[in-house]
């Protein structure tokens, strides 16, 4: 038996596999084998990912053809609706600050009408388009539960009318076009000529208004190399001023007129650019005359 032992691996087929300590089987290089993942883990984390990406996928296709945005805008018009049959809507809109610009204006850029959810109102966006309209420098808005829409206003104060390649445009106190504004509709403020007018507009008009007596006659001034200015009076008197100091010649010019009338003369032209005297010129056919001064004051 026992040679038949030995013979019967020879005779039957491969030798017996060899096992190590462990119980595992070994290679023919004495290594142990590795086994491997049953194929059921497999399939579920490729469904897993599958099912995954489907659903990024209807999700990305619901969003870009705008079903998720409608069914939001739904909801929350569902919701402002309900606030607004809880009491929470417009009842009135309350202005303040407003001179110029029309209530039709303000309501119009604001979208409100009477029993609208007042919850939905944006104030910050009330405000900015408030800001738009042509006469509106700073708005301020508050929404006053449950149903009050409080508006405060403050416009543009026009301050003289500009004249640039023959187009007449009214400007406001920092310089600026107010849009849509009409210069016909402001006469009474003088025209001020030339081209960097805006930036030094409210320095000189402050100089005019200095002298109320002599402002009344001011009908335009022209900015001369952008340094300095002549003005024009009634009657198509031109003064001349200075570079430096315009105020204190504008200042002379007016105790001028109060002492001595000058401007009631036949006078063309007063020339203050020379800081000891006054050269006034008259009319064709009259002699020019130059006045000496002191410190301003006639002698």
């Amino acid at each position: 038996m026992r040679l038949l032992n030995l013979l019967l691996p020879w005779r039957w087929g491969k030798p017996r596999r060899s096992t190590n300590r462990r119980g595992t089987r070994a290679t023919s290089a004495g290594r142990p084998r590795v086994r491997k993942a049953p194929d059921w883990r497999l399939r579920r984390r490729v469904a897993l990912s599958a099912g995954a990406a489907l659903g990024l996928g209807g999700l990305v296709g619901l969003w870009s053809n705008g079903w998720i945005e409608r069914q939001a805008t739904i909801a929350q018009i569902s919701f402002l609706n309900a606030t607004a049959n809880a009491g929470l809507k417009v009842e009135d809109v309350l202005v303040e600050g407003r001179n110029r610009t029309e209530r039709s204006e303000i309501m119009d850029v604001l979208g409100l009408f009477r029993g609208a959810p007042i919850l939905g109102f944006d104030p910050h966006e009330a405000k900015a388009a408030l800001e738009g309209l042509p006469w509106v420098q700073e708005a301020a808005v508050e929404r006053r539960l449950p149903g009050i829409v409080y508006i405060h206003l403050s416009e543009r104060n026009p301050l003289a009318r500009w004249q640039i390649n023959e187009q007449l445009y009214v400007i406001d106190e920092a310089g600026e076009v107010i849009r849509d504004a009409s210069a016909a509709a402001f006469p009474t403020l003088p025209v001020l000529v030339g081209e960097d007018v805006p930036e030094l507009a409210h320095e000189l008009v402050a100089m005019l208004d200095s002298e109320p007596e002599l402002r009344q006659r001011v009908t335009a001034a022209v900015l001369m190399r952008g340094r300095r200015w002549n003005v024009r009076l009634a009657g198509g008197i031109d003064v001349r001023l200075p570079e430096s100091d315009p105020h204190a010649a504008w200042a002379q010019l007016a105790r001028m007129q109060r002492d001595h009338k000058l401007l009631e003369r036949d006078v063309i032209t007063i020339d203050l650019r020379m800081p000891d005297r006054l050269v006034v010129r008259t009319a064709p056919g009259a002699a020019p005359s130059v006045q000496g001064t002191h410190k301003g004051e006639e002698t």
